[in-house]
């Protein structure tokens, strides 16, 4: 994106990609079609220690205008739920644009480029790669986080940020499964059960559905959750969002012989609610169980605590938590305000988005950003 829009401007760009294939982890997003961005992006859906960072580039670059790129070159597309936007047909379309922006301003790529010695010195920079060397006046970082390793992706742009002088916060696991130990443990027997909920971690809720796993939660409520997750920290699950206060009670005058089990298995898949009536402990008909016990229940499936012991790390996890602070860089432009001509862009600053699209607005955003400033 960067480099399509500087290219464009006329200015000289080279990309060096360490992968063989350009936009690897556009390819696989999506389930292969590419959620290429959100139609309710705000910097309010973004972590950062700076929360209003991401705001002027998020503005000046929006997924409106995204969209018109996408439509201007013909990529048909649909919405799914919550602002989603995807591909009608793969994301190797959305790659393909990218490419083709770059053409147009002739920038040259060069992929399968490992990189060797990065120097700055006398206002120009110099980097190494393969067996040639580049040397310019800028150097745009865009190497992502730690995330999805399998494709390549390291902490590269951490050491190298350090090595200009800039701090990075501690960077963790994003949008990724959480894990269950202990007596939460026995709540593996239902994995590949799936409900809508609401998950909480701290302030943060979310709608949407949660997916038991062999080895303990998953799905996009737990995923967005799991952003805002810190060690030690519980995470609530209200399981039937939906359902009105006092729904037991009522359940228990309209239909007295029913069970907790079979109440629960009117709202949920069976299995999940035969685990939660089993952790209830109220076996008895509703008409034998106290308002009082009822009223408990409701309370503990609205907001039914788990306490992971952790998650499934950077191999599953979509994004990164954290990475180059901002403090060290313009809003505007993205540039590192104390060595001219360096830019870091992406998911590799402390910028992390929601689930759903957000990440590659801030990827689309960040990246004509710097590209403006080139």
């Amino acid at each position: 994106m960067c480099a399509g829009v500087a290219g464009q401007r006329g200015r000289r760009v080279l990309v060096i990609d360490h992968a063989d294939r350009a936009g690897k982890k556009i390819l696989i997003s999506g389930g292969g079609r590419c959620n290429f961005t959100n139609l309710h992006t705000a910097p309010e859906r973004y972590l950062s220690r700076n929360p209003h960072f991401a705001r002027s580039a998020l503005a000046r670059y929006t997924a409106s205008d995204f969209l018109a790129l996408v439509e201007r070159h013909g990529i048909a597309w649909h919405e799914k739920t919550l602002g989603q936007l995807f591909c009608d047909g793969s994301a190797s379309q959305v790659v393909e644009m990218l490419l083709d922006e770059c053409a147009v301003g002739g920038v040259k790529i060069a992929l399968g480029s490992a990189l060797g010695e990065i120097d700055h010195a006398d206002g120009r920079f110099r980097v190494r790669y393969g067996s040639d060397v580049a040397i310019a006046k800028s150097l745009v970082v865009a190497t992502g986080g730690p995330s999805i390793p399998k494709l390549g992706a390291t902490g590269f742009a951490y050491d190298l940020a350090r090595r200009f002088g800039l701090k990075v916060v501690e960077p963790r696991p994003a949008l990724v499964p959480l894990t269950l130990g202990g007596d939460e443990a026995l709540f593996r027997s239902l994995a590949g059960v799936a409900a809508p909920v609401t998950a909480r971690c701290g302030k943060a809720s979310f709608n949407e559905a949660a997916l038991f796993t062999h080895k303990g939660l998953s799905g996009p409520a737990i995923l967005q959750v799991s952003s805002y997750w810190h060690g030690g920290e519980t995470v609530g699950i209200d399981f039937l969002p939906r359902l009105e206060v006092g729904w037991l009670r009522e359940a228990k005058r309209s239909r007295p012989r029913s069970t907790i089990r079979s109440a629960l298995a009117t709202a949920l898949p069976d299995r999940l609610a035969e685990a939660l009536a089993e952790r209830l402990g109220l076996t008895a008909d509703l008409a034998s169980t106290t308002d009082r016990a009822l009223q408990a229940a409701e309370s503990r499936l609205a907001d039914w605590p788990f306490r992971p012991n952790g998650t499934e790390g950077f191999a599953k996890a979509e994004v990164t938590v954290g990475g180059i602070g901002t403090e060290g860089l313009s809003s505007q432009t993205m540039a590192a305000t104390k060595i001219p001509g360096l830019y870091l862009i992406g998911e590799a600053v402390d910028v992390t988005g929601w689930l759903g699209g957000y990440n590659f607005q801030w990827a689309w955003s960040s990246g004509w950003a710097a590209g403006q400033s080139l």
